[in-house]
């Protein structure tokens, strides 16, 4: 079965009123960027019809100290809490989607799966919706209160222990930009480079020009080459723990499952005495 479903099948889903659809957008704050990372007053200007607007900081992380990362692992209960909101009930399938090359929608796909929740992500978000026309409506909805019931969220996390000692035995994917990596430059963390014997894969290489994902072929030749072969143990870290989620949804369209270190570079580089590595 496919993580993702395609415009066609969610408006056919969204028609049968077979699906709980929730709208994740949310922008990555940088230096100078936006100073309002939530898609609030977006979503309120139009969204895909019965869409709820999800709070990624207040529902899909929690506030923690820099030694915990910028998006720490929330609870069961946070993230149950959120769901119920969302008017969620056991059994529902929900679509996730967002204007953002589909990271922020796949941070709640990892978090709602390993709960325990029927959840998909759509492909090319937002604006693969508005390319093909889909209805849309405006204004805030805010479903009856539901009753679903989340299994524990964290058994497919790293601790900080576990990604240090992660690439002795597996490939550890560290998916931001080259130069990052490399320690040339970094924007939001006080120490540039990488977590020794990580490999760098970003995660920009298996989404194409309309923020759709690439064809299956290439995503798994894309794989091999960061070394990943049939029962390789894999996991996956980023800046903070958001845009590794997309390369765990990624993998998992290819048929791979990988565990995130969820608390990424940004734990690991507020952590004194941790190695740092640079260079390729």
């Amino acid at each position: 079965m496919s993580h993702l479903v395609s415009v066609n099948e969610l408006a056919e889903l969204v028609r049968d009123g077979a699906v709980r659809v929730i709208d994740v957008r949310w922008r990555l704050s940088v230096p100078g960027g936006r100073t309002q990372p939530d898609g609030r007053e977006e979503y309120l200007q139009g969204h895909i019809p019965g869409a709820v607007f999800v709070d990624l900081e207040s529902e899909l992380t929690r506030h923690g100290r820099p030694d915990e990362g910028r998006h720490p692992l929330p609870s069961t209960s946070q993230v149950q809490d959120a769901a119920r909101r969302w008017g969620l009930n056991d059994g529902d399938v929900v679509v996730a989607y967002d204007d953002a090359g589909g990271l922020p929608a796949a941070r709640a796909w990892w978090l709602l799966r390993h709960g325990g929740v029927d959840v998909r992500v759509l492909d090319g978000g937002w604006q693969a919706w508005k390319n093909a026309a889909g209805d849309t409506e405006t204004g805030d909805v805010t479903p009856e209160p539901g009753t679903a019931t989340l299994t524990d969220l964290s058994g497919g996390s790293l601790t900080i222990d576990e990604a240090a000692e992660f690439p002795a035995s597996g490939v550890l994917l560290d998916v931001r930009a080259p130069e990052r990596f490399r320690g040339e430059t970094e924007p939001l963390d006080p120490i540039a480079g990488h977590i020794p014997g990580a490999v760098n894969l970003p995660t920009g290489k298996h989404v194409a020009g309309d923020g759709t994902l690439l064809d299956l072929e290439t995503l798994k030749k894309n794989f091999a080459d960061a070394g990943i072969a049939d029962g390789t143990p894999v996991a996956a870290y980023c800046g903070s723990g958001i845009t590794a989620a997309h390369t765990a949804l990624v993998l998992a369209e290819a048929g791979i499952d990988a565990k995130i270190f969820h608390g990424s570079w940004s734990q690991w580089s507020n952590t004194p005495g941790r190695p740092v590595a640079t260079g390729d």
